[in-house]
């Protein structure tokens, strides 16, 4: 009976000393990538690489063989290919080093085994917070910032770019990409090495689905389950009723947001031609570098002018493929979600009754009316931006594309982008003025609830503008799509609204203190544009002072985690009375 308590002692042990050495391996591989090393050093990196992956290795096989019983099928499954894939790995490294020596060992299978067994790590070890000491919206802001710090840091590394770059510019470009704005003080294709450019993108793809998504859902993926107080956390974070479907939901999210990615990477390698992108190598990163931007709305780009090169200007199919990425992610996972429900509720009932001869199951409200309200209101948004500016550009910068279908795409291109992508296809600045103004205006209202996009959201503008029309015609209720609408959405809705415009307000000011050179048209936009987190600019980003660049980040990183969730962050909540003051109205018209 002694053997097992000895067992488990064993493996904690093994799995302390795991940990640590994990760290202290990827930190090694963070300075290894970012720094030019000598060689002894570097070989003693390479020694600390491999311990760490054969412990890592240890411990997982005596996880495995001491808690068999006691583990999910499932966890064993992911143990057993991640200890496969180490043995591999490790196989593969000594094949190298007496073929061709110690340095041979220095390759990608080795960084991404790193990588793995640092995250498996991390999420193996017993982390709780206390509900009392942080609510979800503090652990929210607090995730971000830390993010955007640590991103900042890490484009300051020699290896991250090709020459100097200050650390106001460094701050500026990982705010953006956790932010996922697109807005960029440096050239990110010219200045940037593909080591700070997958930096970028990792930041983008961490901003876009959130740090809380990665965080929760690989800790549960690692620990075989989560406790009752952080399935609360995410419940709340990731709009879920029920708490058993929390996990669920966001192994989706996880699941969709790589399979679209993935898809959409090979529509667009497809759509390039070899002349364009030399090599496969290249133009399999390209694809998937401008697919993870696009779906994650971020706008970020390898290519100095962006999607207007000329090059790229003129490929609709690329621009039309972007347009579905930027659309998907900006649309929100709950409404794919429930689309999709909808779309094989439609499918079965056409089975049961064309082929079965059955009749169909009747089932209410499977299209939801936050789908109906964010579907409805994205339509509009498409097709009015769409027609106002082919209408208004047609004879502007729609001149050079010579077929009617070219046009269309780059007015539709140009109506999707706005929704907080921050591609460009045409040079902003050249657009005429009610062009200029339709696109702030995209850019304020920005993509949906729950998605990788920003803004003040569709559906708050949706409800914004009903709720008026409710007032004009002397309802004293707020009714949509056959439902009323509760008082507490309209007042949140107004809420951010307000707040938007006083973020707007202020940052515009402060940056034309500082700036008062720039036109203030340029100066509202770039304002407008960081806070709907767009990246769309009249080209004035990069010869911003340090003092302009730094209102700008502060305004991205309000306009990504909302200037709602980051009230309730700093405010300390009021307790909940059980009594109600006489109510009185006050004039206001």
């Amino acid at each position: 009976m002694a053997e097992k308590p000895n067992a488990y002692r064993n493996l904690l042990g093994i799995n302390k000393a795991s940990f640590t050495l994990a760290v202290i391996a990827f930190i090694l591989s963070v300075v290894d990538l970012g720094f030019r090393l000598e060689y002894r050093t570097d070989q003693f990196f390479l020694f600390i690489y491999h311990l760490a992956i054969a412990l890592c290795l240890t411990s997982l096989l005596a996880r495995i063989y001491i808690k068999r019983n006691n583990l999910k099928h499932k966890i064993v499954r992911i143990d057993m290919i991640l200890s496969i894939f180490l043995i591999f790995v490790l196989i593969h490294n000594l094949a190298r080093l007496f073929t061709f020596g110690f340095h041979s060992m220095h390759n990608s299978w080795t960084y991404i085994a790193l990588f793995l067994v640092f995250l498996r790590e991390v999420y193996n070890i017993n982390f709780r917070f206390r509900y009392k000491l942080i609510n979800p919206a503090q652990l929210f802001v607090a995730s971000f910032f830390i993010i955007i710090l640590m991103g900042s840091l890490l484009l300051m590394l020699p290896n991250a770019t090709r020459g100097d770059i200050s650390y106001v510019d460094a701050l500026f470009t990982a705010t953006s990409a956790v932010c996922v704005t697109g807005l960029t003080v440096v050239d990110t294709g010219s200045v940037f090495t593909l080591i700070g450019q997958t930096i970028i993108i990792a930041l983008i793809q961490i901003g876009g689905l959130g740090i809380m998504t990665f965080t929760s859902y690989f800790s549960y993926f690692f620990r075989s389950g989560a406790t009752y107080e952080n399935q609360m956390y995410m419940g709340q974070m990731s709009n879920v009723d029920k708490l058993d479907d929390v996990f669920n939901v966001l192994k989706k999210i996880i699941l969709v947001t790589f399979s679209i990615e993935a898809s959409g990477a090979v529509f667009l390698y497809s759509s390039i031609s070899n002349d364009v992108v030399m090599g496969v190598g290249q133009r399999i990163y390209f694809s998937v570098f401008h697919s993870v931007s696009a779906f994650c709305n971020a706008g970020f780009s390898p290519l100095k002018n962006n999607l207007f090169e000329i090059t790229f200007r003129y490929n609709y199919f690329f621009q039309l493929v972007i347009a579905l990425l930027i659309i998907t992610g900006g649309i929100g996972f709950p409404i794919i979600f429930n689309v999709w429900k909808y779309f094989i509720y439609k499918i079965g009932n056409s089975f049961k009754r064309l082929v079965r001869k059955r009749e169909k199951t009747y089932l209410p409200w499977v299209l939801n009316l936050n789908s109906k309200v964010i579907i409805t209101t994205t339509a509009i948004l498409l097709i009015s931006g769409t027609v106002f500016i082919f209408l208004l550009e047609y004879n502007n910068t729609l001149t050079e594309h010579r077929s009617f279908f070219g046009k269309l795409v780059v007015s539709f291109f140009g109506s999707v982008t706005t929704r907080t992508a921050g591609f460009n296809s045409v040079d902003t600045a050249a657009m005429t003025l009610p062009v200029t103004l339709i696109f702030m205006l995209l850019m304020w209202i920005g993509a949906s609830p729950a998605s990788t996009g920003g803004g003040i959201k569709t559906s708050t503008i949706a409800v914004a503008c009903m709720n008026v029309i409710s007032i004009a015609r002397g309802k004293k209720s707020l009714e949509i799509f056959g439902r009323e609408i509760s008082q507490v959405t309209i007042n949140k809705s107004s809420a951010i609204i307000l707040l938007s415009f006083a973020v707007i307000f202020v940052s515009s000011i402060s940056v034309s203190a500082f700036d008062s050179d720039k036109s203030l048209l340029s100066i509202v936009f770039e304002v407008v544009s960081a806070y709907g987190t767009v990246g769309l600019s009249r080209g004035i980003t990069g010869s911003l002072t340090d003092a302009s660049k730094i209102i700008i980040v502060i305004t991205m990183f309000l306009g990504r985690v909302g200037m709602i969730t980051f009230l309730m962050a700093i405010i300390k909540k009021s307790v909940n009375t059980k009594y109600r003051y006489p109510s009185e109205e006050i004039l206001i018209n």
